[in-house]
């Protein structure tokens, strides 16, 4: 097969609090042909994260951080288009971190092969991908059971909104924040949370006693900021929290204060431990298993919200940080 021109998104600069599109440049490339035990691949959808963001810093973090000039790396599904490699052929979808890009080449150890059966696709990007593997892994890493309350920051994301209906699932009462009115009804409704409320209709504390009235015995914090400081003031004794993300303070040029409450896991003896999904990677086929077969029986719905078009990859990206996602964001790129 001739040459394949494909295009990508390269990190031209590194963001001083939330990125802009001047951060970023749209490049397009020509792969060379497929050598022995090469695949190329077409993505069909692409995610975006909020953890990509702390990728772009300078500096070490706990993942590879980008480089300027080269391409971004993110989730990604995608179809086999050529392959000289045992194990692949032309039609087969797979997953990759290969984001950020039309097409790419790829060793067979880098490309997870999947179902088509299972659509839409892009769900292996939100509940039945990381970002659900992440929620999953959270509730047992928080030894979460029947007949617990538990409050959830971040609720309408991709981790938040499959974290609590996973919650329910197992019997929980659970409770949601989320920054609309819309994502308040789609928490409640669709996703089947007890209760949910609006963080910027009021203070935290205020409204997260109103709907705990007697207290939480876990918090899922996706936030960090005003929730986790509420959380801890509203958590009985032996009280958990899953440190899961803070998006609140992804962007802060310089670093924010810690809850004034802090010493509230000493008096409540509580227990606050982060979360990594990649500690959970050996776990994966029975997150699929139990996971899968609650979305193909239909007691767990996957939503997400979908941009078209690699050129638009950016702007979704930045639109993660205002709000602009009700459950999992991706980018379809055909």
């Amino acid at each position: 097969m001739a040459n394949t021109i494909s295009r990508e998104i390269q990190l031209a600069s590194r963001p001083h609090g939330i990125p802009t599109a001047a951060n970023f440049t749209l490049v397009q490339t020509t792969l060379p042909p497929l050598q022995d035990q090469e695949v190329l691949v077409r993505n069909l959808f692409m995610s975006v994260d909020p953890y990509m963001r702390g990728r772009m810093n300078e500096g070490k973090s706990y993942v590879p951080q980008f480089e300027i000039a080269k391409p971004l790396e993110g989730g990604a599904v995608g179809e086999v288009i050529e392959s000289h490699a045992t194990g692949f052929k032309p039609g087969d979808i797979v997953t990759s971190s290969f984001g950020w890009r039309e097409y790419f080449i790829a060793a067979p150890h880098e490309l997870q092969p999947v179902s088509r059966e299972i659509q839409p696709l892009s769900v292996y990007l939100g509940a039945l991908g990381m970002t659900g593997l992440t929620a999953w892994a959270g509730l047992h890493q928080g030894e979460v059971k029947a007949g617990e309350t538990i409050y959830i920051s971040g609720a309408a994301g991709a981790v938040g909104s499959v974290a609590g209906q996973l919650a329910k699932l197992l019997g929980c009462r659970v409770i949601g924040s989320a920054g609309s009115a819309e994502k308040v009804k789609f928490l409640r409704t669709e996703c089947g949370f007890d209760s949910a409320f609006n963080y910027k209709d009021g203070l935290v504390l205020d409204q997260l006693k109103l709907n705990a009235p007697d207290g939480i015995d876990v918090y899922f914090d996706n936030v960090g900021g005003e929730s986790l400081e509420a959380a801890l003031a509203v958590l009985r004794l032996h009280g958990r929290i899953i440190a899961c993300g803070g998006i609140s303070g992804y962007n802060a040029e310089r670093l924010m204060p810690g809850p004034a409450n802090l010493f509230n896991i000493t008096t409540k003896r509580l227990t606050m431990k982060g979360l990594m999904v990649f500690d959970w990677m050996d776990r994966q086929a029975e997150f699929r298993k139990e996971v899968g077969d609650y979305f193909q029986a239909g007691k767990l719905k996957h939503k997400e919200t979908v941009v078209e078009g690699l050129d638009r990859a950016v702007a979704a990206f930045i639109g993660l940080f205002h709000g602009q996602n009700v459950g999992k964001m991706v980018v379809k790129l055909t």
